[in-house]
């Protein structure tokens, strides 16, 4: 059962915690974290790009020149993919991107993570996160005070002051347990956890 720190927002260490190995002690599956890395990405795409094919372009109608005699290449319309103002050969169509993956396969990704984070040394568990008002600077200090400049913070239960002071911090993103994922977790350097969404997560994923 892995062991760590707990701080408060003064970067102190105020205590151990035990966190529960059927979480944050799982053997790694890197397969199942890129997919789930992938499918966020691409259930995100919008995919509405379209370009026209030779048989959408207008006009073209008309061969632009006989067959044969002319000394040219021999050409069928002047919407044919070599000319300027052509169709595109194989035009992207919309399309959906997105494609599902089991509910157990993402919580086996979402463990593998979190699991990840602990053997790196990349997570970090605060007491607590509370904020009298709604203040970059302060979020900004107790973030310094941990060391900490790229990070996802994961609280227990949404708080309208520390989210709205983190929103002006470009390096830092913010989350409760609910809407936690794979790619956000990867995409900031270190993951910081209150202790009431740790024992959320606990309760929820083992």
């Amino acid at each position: 059962m892995a062991n760590v720190s707990v701080f408060n927002m003064e970067g102190k260490e105020v205590g151990k915690m035990d966190l529960n190995d059927a979480v944050f002690g799982v053997k790694v599956n890197e397969h199942l974290v890129h997919m789930a890395v992938v499918q966020q990405l691409a259930n995100n795409r919008q995919g509405t790009q379209k370009a026209k094919t030779r048989s959408e372009v207008r006009g073209g109608g008309r061969k632009p020149w006989r067959q044969k005699g002319t000394g040219h290449a021999r050409q069928g319309s002047i919407r044919a993919p070599q000319w300027k103002g052509g169709g595109v050969v194989f035009a992207p169509v919309p399309r959906d991107y997105s494609f599902k993956m089991n509910k157990k396969e993402k919580r086996a990704a979402l463990k593998s993570v979190l699991t990840s984070r602990v053997q790196e040394n990349k997570l970090i568990v605060v007491d607590e996160l509370k904020f009298d008002e709604i203040k970059t600077k302060n979020f900004k200090a107790v973030m310094d005070n941990l060391k900490v400049s790229k990070a996802l913070v994961v609280f227990g239960e949404k708080d309208d002051n520390a989210v709205y002071s983190a929103r002006n911090l470009p390096t830092i993103n913010t989350a409760d347990v609910s809407s936690i994922n794979v790619y956000d977790i990867l995409k900031g350097d270190t993951l910081v956890l209150t202790k009431d969404a740790v024992a959320k997560i606990e309760e929820v994923y083992a």
